[in-house]
């Protein structure tokens, strides 16, 4: 029997996790999950990283930051960049 895991629910930013864990994915692989209006204004070199480090009018969009919120929590961010990078 596994034993069982609880889930702490606590105030840290979640866009921290997101970068800590997905921050060295490149723009042009989330477009191709997203879209190709993902992050509009910058180019495919920049990273998850820095998008979410930007602050100001070039920040993400409302939009793109809850799509990425959205996969992140239901844990379907991972599958979805190992379908783009061709592992499974």
């Amino acid at each position: 029997m596994k034993p069982a895991v609880l889930r702490r629910h606590s105030h840290r930013d979640r866009n921290g996790e997101i970068s800590h864990k997905h921050g060295s994915v490149h723009v042009g692989t989330l477009r191709k999950i997203y879209g190709q209006a993902f992050a509009a204004g910058h180019g495919p070199d920049a990273t998850l990283y820095e998008l979410l480090e930007l602050k100001g009018p070039y920040t993400l969009s409302e939009m793109h930051l809850k799509m990425l919120q959205q996969d992140y929590e239901d844990g379907s961010l991972p599958r979805k960049l190992a379908k783009v990078f061709g592992r499974r």
